[in-house]
């Protein structure tokens, strides 16, 4: 930003109190515009205005997704330097910042429980769900493949769900822990690992939204099908990084980017689809280098929804 003018205008878009609380929150995290009206209590067409002049300056980054777009700050550049220092000026103590972070919190626990609901119903047929758009026999031989043989000392699926991550890799490790917020889904992975004798797997109730670090340090991180339930995969990322030993590894499994907004309403995604661009930078905020990404195109032509599987190494 050595241009006068073009100095003066990113300090005029970030000068204006519902531009820094806008900042502010996404300092914490991508949202969404939908949220961002509901935190700050604004119209969205006012909120879209004020998001535009700051995405216009290089103080944040804009996403669309589908009928959806979200927001966080820019990864880099002097704009993003400018909005970093800003925030950290921001009194935590002020009242208008006590009450944004006050109702983000309220509508981040919304949207879990939510999440937590849609989970509870499908719990029994899950596995079932996800064979009707996803490739699973071809992703799961590719996880295989992606360990290469290897025992790892432990393997930690965060979201597991059914627990059918812990099943297919079992081999693969000499103690596996899944966490999954849903009970209902954690009794129907109790019952299929104890079905198929697998002692040296675990399930926990936690939240893997705020990860206890006692659980690692892991060699291996398995993250299937759970970074789009999330506003904000990189911070879900950077926080699964922090499980890691040193020299650890993160497989993701998820959709590529797609328009099924029903997804959204009937299955509780929050973000359809995560792109090869986004994984980049998001892996790069964590120390993570993308060692590898394989796809899986849908065998059902009506859902077209393709599969991808990402292998993150620790950046050493």
């Amino acid at each position: 930003m050595s241009d006068l003018t073009e100095l003066v205008g990113v300090l005029k878009a970030a000068g204006e109190s519902t531009r820094l609380r806008l900042l502010a929150l996404l300092a914490d995290g991508d949202h969404s515009v939908k949220d961002l009206t509901e935190i700050l209590d604004q119209s969205q067409p006012r909120v879209s205005r004020h998001l535009k002049l700051l995405a216009d300056a290089g103080l944040v980054q804009r996403h669309a997704e589908g009928a959806w777009a979200y927001y966080g700050l820019a990864p880099n550049g002097q704009g993003a330097d400018l909005a970093r220092w800003l925030v950290a000026r921001v009194e935590t103590s002020d009242p208008e910042r006590l009450r944004d972070r006050a109702r983000q919190a309220e509508i981040m626990a919304a949207q879990q429980a939510l999440a937590a609901a849609y989970f509870a119903k499908v719990a029994d047929s899950w596995d079932l769900l996800k064979t009707l758009h996803v490739p699973e026999a071809a992703v799961e031989a590719a996880l295989l493949e992606a360990l290469d043989g290897r025992v790892v000392d432990l393997l930690v699926d965060l979201g597991t769900g059914t627990g059918r991550v812990l099943e297919v890799l079992a081999a693969r490790y000499r103690r596996g822990i899944g966490i999954d917020s849903s009970r209902e889904m954690l009794a129907v992975a109790r019952s299929h690992l104890a079905s198929a004798g697998l002692s040296h797997s675990q399930v926990r109730l936690g939240d893997i939204g705020a990860l206890d670090p006692a659980i690692g340090p892991a060699d291996v991180i398995v993250i299937h099908q759970v970074l789009h339930y999330f506003d904000d995969p990189g911070r879900m990322l950077a926080q699964a990084r922090r499980l890691l030993k040193p020299g650890g590894e993160i497989l993701i499994v998820d959709f590529a980017p797609h328009g099924l907004e029903f997804l959204r309403n009937d299955h509780a995604h929050r973000r359809l689809g995560l792109s090869r661009e986004q994984m980049n930078g998001w892996a790069d905020a964590a120390g993570m280098d993308v060692r590898g990404v394989k796809e899986f195109p849908s065998d059902i032509s009506d859902r077209g929804l393709t599969v991808c599987l990402w292998h993150l190494g620790d950046r050493q």
